[in-house]
């Protein structure tokens, strides 16, 4: 769901700031600790490949998806000062304290899940998905902070997300159109010419 608020953000940037403008803005982007973001998406990619071959790391991976998630934390902590990473720090904190009461991994109703392909689904009843995810129940902690909104057609990708997601991917969107578009105060600055 990361990447839907980075599309998004990408395509009405370049709309309203312009294709050249927006390279050269988004070139310009410089982060406190940067290089932690990529380094976490490698290392999540890793751990679902790594968790299918090795019991002894699915085991532990709530734990590790965890300890992922406080790095996260520190990250958008630090960059806190650029707009829109208040919202992206609040909806990722929302998506860890839910993995945190419920053993490191996210909660997935069965409704929302129903809009996703039939072999997940059934991964999700069986309890056999080793991902971070598993399917909600009665026992669940704080289940409205889980993937409880299904997303289907007419939007572009069928997924199920949570409220983190969405705060999150709003924040996302917003900084991205914030650096991409010229800055009104820019624009209010320009001396006016006299006619």
């Amino acid at each position: 769901m990361v990447y839907d608020g980075i599309i998004f953000g990408l395509i009405v940037g370049f709309f309203r700031g312009g294709l050249r403008h927006g390279l050269v803005q988004f070139s310009n982007i410089r982060l406190k600790a940067g290089w932690i973001f990529p380094l976490l998406l490698v290392f999540q990619f890793l751990m679902y490949d790594i968790q299918e071959r090795s019991s002894t790391v699915a085991a532990a991976s709530g734990y590790i998806y965890i300890a992922v998630y406080v790095v996260g934390l520190i990250f958008l902590w630090l960059n806190r000062h650029n707009k829109g990473f208040w919202l992206i720090l609040t909806g990722v904190f929302l998506n860890f304290l839910v993995m945190l009461v419920n053993g490191g991994r996210m909660p997935v109703s069965y409704e929302a899940a129903s809009v996703l392909d039939p072999v997940y689904l059934q991964m999700l009843k069986s309890g056999d998905a080793v991902t971070k995810h598993f399917l909600l129940d009665a026992s669940t902690r704080l289940p409205f902070l889980g993937d409880i909104i299904p997303l289907s057609s007419p939007y572009p990708r069928t997924q199920a997300i949570s409220i983190g997601d969405v705060v999150m991917n709003l924040g996302i969107f917003l900084y991205l159109l914030n650096i991409m578009t010229p800055a009104a105060v820019d624009l209010k600055s320009q001396p006016k010419v006299q006619g």
